[in-house]
């Protein structure tokens, strides 16, 4: 599987110098448009310097311009891609879920090439020494933060997660700096999800953001934030392509938490399943 060059600069993003982003911008925007271009073309269309576009190149993890280009026509012309736009109502059944997984499969292979390792280890380094650790998120992401709430239960820490947008603004309230607030927002530009940000970052708690967009307020004001990648078709939205990729952080992060506190999460664990084999015939 080779670099994923979209996905590489959206990763980057928000460390990125202004005229970084002026270039990231560009290319996110223009990307066919990049791939029949030279550097010298670049830096004329950008008023910047060639030195520039390859520091670029060499930020998001590149050897220079020419790597970068193959992989990004490498990227755009890809058959799986190219699967995902055929999608049409005419489309029979096993047509359809074959392209649906397809789709999710890509969805996880793009968060992965975008995945910083470094903030995954420093989110779970923040979740396990935490006293409460409360999800948000509104609408579909309201379901990640109950299925967030549902896995690390059974850590040993106190775990919360609130469907009610009043709720979810008064438990940020009780947060203190001993507690984490993970808030979920594929768009990174939910007023509610980013309200419920501030307050628990006013009152002293880490953020751990988990967007599809580092640019967004989510994205750019997380104490900690993962990014996931995603792509839309004509019936199904990014954004709901994006669970996908929201769930296996979540998963990420309570399989690394569960390893660095064992001992604490296989009492807890062994609670949880002795309390649900009592509902069991």
């Amino acid at each position: 599987m080779g670099q994923n060059c979209l996905g590489s600069i959206r990763s980057h993003y928000a460390r990125l110098s202004e005229k970084e982003k002026k270039i990231a911008n560009y290319i996110l925007e223009n990307p066919k448009e990049i791939i029949h271009s030279t550097i010298n073309e670049v830096a004329d269309n950008l008023g910047v310097a060639e030195a520039t576009v390859f520091r670029f190149c060499k930020r998001i993890d590149f050897k220079g311009y020419q790597a970068m280009k193959i992989a990004l026509a490498s990227e755009i012309m890809s058959p799986i891609q190219q699967i995902l736009e055929e999608i049409n109502e005419n489309d029979n059944e096993k047509a359809v879920a074959e392209k649906v997984f397809h789709s999710n499969i890509r969805t996880l292979e793009n968060t992965l090439q975008i995945l910083d390792f470094t903030s995954i280890k420093k989110a779970a380094g923040i979740l396990t020494n935490a006293n409460h650790v409360n999800f948000y998120g509104t609408g579909g992401s309201a379901i990640i933060a109950m299925d967030a709430y549902h896995k690390f239960i059974r850590t040993g820490i106190s775990a919360y997660a609130f469907i009610d947008s009043h709720f979810q603004l008064m438990s940020a309230s009780q947060l203190t700096n001993r507690d984490v607030a993970v808030v979920i927002s594929h768009s990174g530009t939910n007023k509610d999800t980013i309200k419920v940000m501030n307050t628990a970052k006013k009152n002293g708690a880490k953020t751990i953001g988990i967007t599809g967009f580092p640019k967004s307020p989510i994205g750019q004001n997380a104490d900690v934030t993962l990014f996931t990648s995603s792509e839309e078709t004509e019936y199904r939205s990014e954004a709901l392509a994006s669970r996908i990729g929201q769930l296996s952080l979540i998963d990420a992060l309570y399989v690394n938490m569960m390893i660095s506190n064992k001992d604490e999460a296989k009492k807890s664990l062994e609670k949880v399943r002795d309390a649900i084999s009592e509902t069991r015939v």
